[in-house]
């Protein structure tokens, strides 16, 4: 299987994330074979069957190991695990698949076994050459004391399957036996494909060092997962999918990501559904190459930089991201060329991603200074972006486009960093966007913008908890936001604002809510000064804003 040429990753990713919504991931079918028990049946998602629809479902079993069929078995065909401390038995179908030495389960053969029990001290493994294993986890716990409790060496994939109000716990150990570069270091472990479904519970603890990690393609179709890990909580290599369910991940390194930087067409990252939260000692959504938000709700409660991808394109769902670093940073590598002082452009491709410009300055809205404009994106064209970073809030290395969708931030204090950041240009055609920060490095949206906006730029930074008013010429409120955290500028842009026209800006009244963006009242408000809509100014510093945005120019 192969993912979009990078030429078509953008498109192609929408079009997949269309097709999972069109499918109806979200609406679980039940098509196994049950028995007297709820927890036999399994379920898939139902697949339109003609049309566009059914042409776009293709294309995530084209671009994914998962279809429909993962979750399709015979449940009078399963073989049954009994887990026990020095007594586990198997029985049924496969039994003869499956050798028990000790504590050490070992399953060698495809099929679909149902584990339940418990092992204070053992360890699962799978080892079935390129047949497709599925595991029912029904009431299961495994714990080691000397590496993994799920150990994946070999299979075409593997279906981790949580049975119907169920709760299985999976723990690794704190110090592994086999310290090997080729040797598992995760809670759950995976060298082949790997599906998690059902509606029960898991909990994985990572105690050693990951939490779940394949190093092949991942795919999280259900589940209410717990994760906790010394280090990466959940890690897909070539890809790592949320198609649904609850992730909850705390982690010491990056919480949720795909990691396969060395093949451009692998390595990409996509929430389509289900609810992901992420507190991370380091990135908490990260992927190597594309990261695509098109439903579902991510919140990052806790990072250094909230989330990270060299493209990033957002279309829909609820994303809220805190961060002691870059809340969305489109980035990756060492990028392409370097302004000197002269103009001329001297060449640095070194760890540059495919199909990176040559060189050059970026354009209005950004570059400038010693910035490149490398191979990078950051595209938001729906769903509710929400952001609090002591770093840049919204930052590209190369460019970004605000087509659609309502976007906050809440930027630094320090004018280090600003609460927009891109290096090229900042393209906003549609959309609400209000971003709160510094003005040492303001960046504001660049001439290729068709829609207008203002900017605010106080005398004086104000306060966490300033209500400010955004009203045109008639007294109507435009906007109304409350500030999270000290600011010092603010830049407006939607619909409701129209180029060339003056707006006031006003702090005081009332708003409906502590902070963000929301509807109040003028009455009691303080007018502090005028602005243009369209009329911007760079900020001081390297990678500055610009002169963007449709309208005259300060």
């Amino acid at each position: 299987m192969t993912f979009f040429s990078r030429a078509h990753r953008a498109t192609s990713v929408a079009a997949l994330a269309l097709a999972l919504a069109l499918a109806g991931c979200s609406t679980p079918s039940t098509i196994s074979t049950a028995d007297a028990s709820s927890s036999s049946a399994a379920s898939a998602p139902s697949v339109a069957t003609s049309g566009t629809a059914a042409e776009l479902a293709s294309s995530i079993a084209e671009s994914t190991h998962f279809d429909a069929d993962d979750l399709t078995w015979d449940a009078a065909k399963e073989t049954t695990i009994s887990l026990a401390d020095g007594a586990s038995t198997a029985g049924g179908n496969d039994a003869a698949a499956v050798a028990l030495d000790g504590d050490k389960i070992t399953i060698s053969a495809g099929g679909t076994y149902r584990i339940s029990g418990k092992l204070s001290d053992g360890e699962l493994v799978v080892a079935a050459g390129d047949e497709v294993v599925r595991i029912v986890l029904d009431n299961a716990t495994v714990t080691s004391s000397t590496g993994s409790a799920v150990d994946i060496q070999s299979a075409n994939e593997v279906l981790l399957f949580l049975a119907d109000g169920t709760t299985n716990t999976l723990s690794d150990a704190a110090s592994y036996a086999d310290t090997g570069t080729d040797a598992a270091n995760a809670a759950v472990y995976s060298l082949a494909d790997l599906t998690i479904a059902g509606s029960g519970k898991l909990s994985v603890n990572g105690n050693y060092n990951d939490g779940i990690v394949t190093k092949d393609g991942l795919v999280l179709a259900a589940g209410n997962v717990t994760v906790k890990a010394v280090d990466d909580g959940i890690m897909g290599k070539d890809y790592t999918v949320l198609l649904d369910g609850s992730y909850d991940v705390t982690a010491g390194g990056d919480g949720f990501k795909a990691s396969n930087d060395s093949d451009a067409n692998r390595g990409w990252l996509l929430v389509a559904g289900g609810k992901l939260t992420v507190a991370a000692g380091d990135d908490g959504v990260k992927a190597a190459t594309s990261l695509t938000i098109s439903d579902g709700t991510v919140t990052v409660s806790k990072s250094n930089e909230g989330l990270e991808a060299a493209h990033i394109a957002i279309s829909g769902g609820t994303v809220n991201v805190t961060s002691t670093d870059d809340g969305l940073n489109a980035a990756g590598g060492s990028s392409t060329t370097t302004d000197t002082a002269a103009g001329e452009a001297e060449a640095g491709t070194q760890g540059a991603p495919q199909g990176a410009p040559a060189g050059g300055m970026g354009g209005g809205g950004g570059g400038g200074g010693m910035d490149t404009v490398g191979d990078f994106t950051l595209d938001i064209s729906g769903g509710e972006v929400t952001i609090n970073a002591e770093g840049d809030g919204l930052d590209s290395n190369g460019t970004a486009s605000i087509s659609g969708g309502t976007v906050v931030v809440n930027g630094p204090t320090n004018d280090g960093n600003g609460a927009l950041d891109v290096n090229g240009d900042l393209t906003v055609s549609g959309g609400t966007i209000v971003a709160a920060g510094s003005s040492g490095m303001a960046v504001t949206p660049s001439e290729t913008s068709t829609q207008s906006g203002v900017q605010i730029t106080f005398d004086a930074a104000v306060s966490a908890g300033t209500i400010v008013h955004i009203a045109d010429a008639t007294g109507a409120v435009v906007a109304t936001f409350v500030t999270s955290k000290q600011a010092s500028s603010i830049v407006f842009s939607s619909t409701t604002v129209t180029a060339g026209e003056t707006y006031t800006v006003l702090t005081g009244g009332t708003a409906d809510v502590k902070t963000g963006l929301s509807t109040g009242s003028t009455t009691g408000a303080t007018e502090v000064m005028a602005v243009v809509a369209g009329e911007y100014t760079s900020g001081g510093g390297m990678g500055g804003g610009g002169m963007g945005g449709p309208g005259d120019r300060s």
